[in-house]
């Protein structure tokens, strides 16, 4: 597997992100299962979100050993197969405005780039994800195990504030 730009600590455009903080270097990657208890201490303050080893993949930016902006990939079992749904993009309060969550969706999407990913963005964000290849899409159009997280809204996107969302898979060409 090559190495992803996130891991080398790089911007798309190839120049090192800093932190703000001098000296600091964020470290963006996928966390091992022992460190979802980290993702979940951060989503104390986003719905009380937390991760499963056996369904996500987290990805994280930190700098040093703190760990400042996640974004998961959750694997549903759908039939006739499976889906993946991007949520839990969440950055403290304390470390936005410093592209942290750009990172980290940006690990997540090259990662899972080999797979349609699906997601219910809020709609102040849709501009953000679509710079990662999400575009609007019908409700109908999700896959259930994603459509079935957003029931309580009875099919009223708009009063919910979130648009459905979808990045059709992008294989490399080797």
């Amino acid at each position: 597997m090559k190495e992803s730009n996130a891991r080398m600590n790089l911007t798309d455009t190839g120049k090192p992100q800093t932190s703000g903080k001098k000296g600091i270097i964020p470290d963006i990657r996928e966390l091992k299962s022992s460190e979802f208890i980290k993702a979940n201490t951060i989503w104390t303050d986003y719905h009380e979100t937390t991760g499963d080893p056996k369904t996500d993949r987290i990805f994280g930016v930190f700098l040093g050993s703190q760990l400042v902006s996640v974004a998961r990939c959750r694997k549903h079992p759908d039939k006739p197969s499976i889906s993946y749904e991007v949520d839990g993009v969440f950055t403290p309060e304390e470390f936005r405005k410093r592209g942290y969550a750009h990172l980290a969706v940006s690990a997540l999407v090259e990662a899972c780039h080999n797979d349609t990913l699906y997601m219910y963005s809020v709609k102040h964000l849709t501009d953000f994800y679509s710079v990662y290849g999400f575009k609007e899409l019908p409700e109908k159009d999700l896959p259930e195990g994603v459509r079935k997280r957003y029931s309580w809204a009875l099919g009223n996107m708009e009063g919910a504030n979130v648009v459905p969302m979808k990045r059709e898979a992008t294989p490399y060409i080797e």
